[in-house]
Order: C-alpha cells, then sequence, then structure tokens
C-alpha cells in the first residue's frame, strides 16, 4: 500500500488480544493500539480533523500559525500536520511533559513554551492563559483549544468508534479509556452506545483530577485538584469534549500502580506503550469483578512508550518517585507474575 503522505497513515490501527497480564480476569480484552499511529498516539486523528475542519470553515489561512496548550501528543500530531501542509506551530506544555516529548516537538519544528505544571487554569502564566495570550499576539494565527474544540470528540465519532465496532464484530460490551479531554472517549462512546446503548463506558481518571467527581455531582470541587504525575489522564478543569451522560463510570488510579502497570504491557505483552495506558491496565484491574467471562472489553491505549523513556522506564526516575520501593505493596491487585524488578 502507499500513500501520498504521512497523513493518509493516520488511524486503522490494530486490535490486539491481551493475554498475560490479564490471565487472571474474566472477561476477553483488547487493546486498541493507537501508539501505530505515524505521530504514535491518538491524537493523530484529532490533529488531522481539526485543522481540515479550519481549513473547510474558512478559519485557518495558508502560511498560518497553530497554537495549542497539550502535554505534548495532539502538540506532536499538530506539529506533523502543520509541517506537510506548511503551517508555524507554537505549542504551551506544563513542566511535567517529558523531556523526550519536548525534543520530539522541536525536532517537528514547533515552537515549544514550558510553563509550570502547579499553575491553576485562570492563573496567566499557566499553558492554557499562555496559549491564549499566543493567539491574540501572533497575526493569521488559530488557537486549536482541543478541550473545548468539539471537533476533537468527532473526530473518534468518526474514526475510532467504527473501527473498534468493525474490529470487534459488534461483540464489545465495555470501553475503558482514559479522560484527558474526553474526546477520546466520549467520542468513541457515541458511536458505540449509537449502535449498542447497552455497551459501558469507563473513563479513567487521575488522583489530582476534577473529573471523576463532577462526574458524580456536577459540581467542581477545586479540592479535588493537585499535581500528579500521569501523562494525558484527567483535568484540572471540565472540558466540553467530555461527554459525561456517556460515561458509565469513573476509576481513579494513582501514579506509582499505573506506571507499574505500564512497565508490565511491556514485560507481558510486548506491548511498549505510555503512562496512561497503565493506567487504563490499572482500572480494569480494579474493577475486574464487574465482568464476567461473556465479556468483551476494548481499552484504548493512547500513545507510545518511547515518549517516556525518561520517566516510567526510567529507572532514576521511577525511583525518585518512589514507585520501585516495595513493588508489591499497596498493589491493590498483584500480578501472577512479577512487576518490572530493577537491574542492580
Amino acid at each position: 500500500m502507499t500513500y501520498n503522505s504521512i497523513l493518509e497513515a493516520i488511524g486503522r490501527t490494530p486490535l490486539i488480544r491481551l493475554n498475560r497480564i490479564t490471565q487472571t480476569i474474566a472477561p476477553t480484552v483488547y487493546a486498541k493500539c493507537e501508539g501505530f499511529n505515524p505521530g504514535q498516539s491518538a491524537k493523530d486523528r484529532i490533529a488531522l480533523h481539526m485543522i481540515e475542519e479550519a481549513e473547510r470553515t474558512g478559519r485557518l489561512h495558508p502560511g498560518g500559525t497553530l497554537i495549542e496548550a497539550t502535554s505534548g501528543n495532539t502538540g506532536f500530531s499538530l506539529a506533523m500536520v502543520a509541517a506537510v501542509k506548511g503551517y508555524k506551530c507554537v505549542l504551551t506544555l506544563t513542566s511535567k511533559v517529558s523531556r523526550e516529548k519536548i525534543d520530539c516537538l522541536q525536532a517537528m519544528g514547533a515552537e515549544v513554551i514550558i510553563c509550570p505544571k502547579e499553575a491553576k487554569p485562570d492563573d496567566p502564566r499557566s499553558y492554557y492563559k499562555v496559549a491564549e495570550r499566543k493567539a491574540r499576539e501572533i497575526p493569521n494565527s488559530l488557537y486549536i483549544n482541543q478541550n473545548f474544540n468539539t471537533e476533537n470528540a468527532r473526530a473518534h465519532y468518526l474514526t475510532t468508534g467504527p473501527e473498534i465496532w468493525e474490529q470487534t464484530g459488534g461483540k464489545i460490551t465495555a470501553l475503558i479509556a482514559s479522560a484527558g479531554t474526553g474526546g477520546t472517549l466520549s467520542g468513541t462512546a457515541q458511536y458505540l452506545k449509537e449502535q449498542n446503548p447497552e455497551v459501558r463506558i469507563i473513563g479513567v481518571d487521575a488522583y489530582g483530577s476534577a473529573l471523576k467527581k463532577y462526574h458524580e455531582t456536577g459540581k467542581y470541587d477545586e479540592r479535588e485538584i493537585y499535581s500528579y504525575e500521569i501523562e494525558g489522564t484527567g483535568k484540572n478543569i471540565i472540558p466540553a469534549n467530555c461527554n459525561f451522560e456517556l460515561i458509565d463510570k469513573f476509576v481513579k488510579v494513582t501514579d506509582r500502580e499505573s506506571a507499574l502497570r505500564t512497565r508490565d504491557l511491556a514485560l507481558m505483552e510486548g506491548i511498549f506503550a505510555g503512562y496512561s495506558s497503565g493506567a487504563g491496565i490499572q482500572a480494569l484491574l480494579q474493577i475486574q469483578d464487574e465482568f464476567t467471562k461473556d465479556d468483551v472489553v476494548v481499552l484504548i491505549l493512547p500513545d507510545h512508550g518511547s515518549k517516556y523513556l525518561g520517566k516510567v522506564f526510567n529507572d532514576q526516575w521511577m525511583e525518585s518517585k518512589g514507585f520501585l520501593t516495595d513493588v508489591y505493596e499497596e498493589m491493590e491487585e498483584p500480578l501472577p507474575l512479577p512487576a518490572f524488578i530493577p537491574s542492580i
């Protein structure tokens, strides 16, 4: 198969059955491996769709500048599309984003602005506010605004949902995916619910994020918000792309357990995926008793592990966070085979 550009290689990612990491639980579990996209994440889908929609509606003009606040993956996808289409790209990131992600963004030609991760959304130093300011300052620019641009979720409704439905032959009974902007989870959920309203939609949230509490109470509680390590999971705002009516429940996971599960995916399944993928595995194992042998569960693994070589796949970083001390303690569902054991 040949393509006219790398953009035509976006989507149609494989669905891979998990075996060893799920051998102690009842359901059949598949992983939707979004790291197979050319930009190595699910964000390729939304970047291409949102840019082409902006072109179609006249909001983006030749020679323009794309601006976005991102945890890294959306930024890389935007930079990739910008390179092909001839746009400039300015990206604001929080200081918790891995060095590898920053290097990749700069290699793709993007201007990167690092903002303090502890800054609240309305703080002028936050990566949201800096992106908004840049959009006002730079002529012929477009703020993509992935959290509130609902074309984000639309991209997954048009692509990810139909792919999963077709790949499972319509047998999927539950979807598990991290909620950040909410676009992947909600867009995919909308399509699946239209095909079968009984499909359960389970969002993965991080401790330090406001999403689970908002889903359960309808209230934004700032007391829920504090700094955490997982990238691409959870939010300190309530994004418009997160359609809470489509989500059946949220499961919160810790930084440590998610990091260990990310390593387990590589060691036990040969799947080199990112931090939020481990969060999805952890969420599944925390609620495993809710599934039977008749269930077909699909986990969306949002990105590739190469983006986290300086973090979850780095012994020094893991040790600095205390994640490799007493590996078997505090694990709610120990694996039948050892989790990652650091080299001596």
